[in-house]
């Protein structure tokens, strides 16, 4: 990899130098963007003690010589500002496999009895049901568990439905009552 190194060398002016320092000196900032500092402040090349090797900058801050180099990178590319924060998440452009109407459909279909043969519905006999209902072309196992998790279903359970649970005093042996009604008065008067 000695050739990636001398690509992007990394030279930081005085006032990059000093934000750089007072960033990683503050409390307050997060752990990922104080790395990132460290990584360039170790990664310069006009620094007095000399710029340090990869591997030694990686151990030092606790990343892989891979994360090290692509910092570098960014930081050369890019600038400081977008190498120092992490890069925002935009969401995708696919539209979700399973929307509101294609939840709601799962849901009646997880409350209503399973096929001849079964006894209750099963991840993958869901999967076979809403593409046999063409509810969704394709639709994978784990995105049926994750829609189930959210609504609070049960497929496993007796009551399979998903309505919550009910508690009270008539539904649970194990209701308790834990106030009892004293006879005196435990209040004392303080004239």
């Amino acid at each position: 990899m000695p050739a990636t190194n001398r690509k992007h060398e990394v030279h930081l002016s005085i006032e990059q130098r000093r934000g750089l320092e007072d960033l990683c000196r503050q409390q307050n900032v997060k752990a990922a963007k104080a790395r990132r500092a460290r990584i360039l402040l170790l990664a310069d090349e006009d620094h007095t003690d000399g710029r340090r090797h990869d591997w030694h900058i990686a151990e030092i801050v606790g990343l892989s010589e891979r994360q090290v180099v692509r910092i570098r990178r960014q930081f050369v590319q890019d600038g400081l500002a977008p190498a120092i924060n992490r890069k925002s998440r935009t969401p995708s452009d696919k539209p979700p496999k399973l929307d509101g109407a294609a939840e709601a459909r799962l849901v009646i279909l997880c409350c209503s009895t399973p096929p001849e043969s079964q006894q209750r519905w099963t991840l993958q006999l869901l999967v076979d049901e809403l593409c046999r209902l063409k509810v969704v072309t394709s639709v994978c196992r784990e995105t049926v568990r994750v829609c189930l998790k959210k609504t609070g279903l049960r497929l496993g359970k007796a009551s399979g439905s998903a309505s919550p649970r009910k508690t009270g005093r008539g539904l649970s042996p194990r209701w308790k009552r834990f106030s009892t009604p004293t006879k005196r008065n435990t209040t004392r008067s303080t004239r």
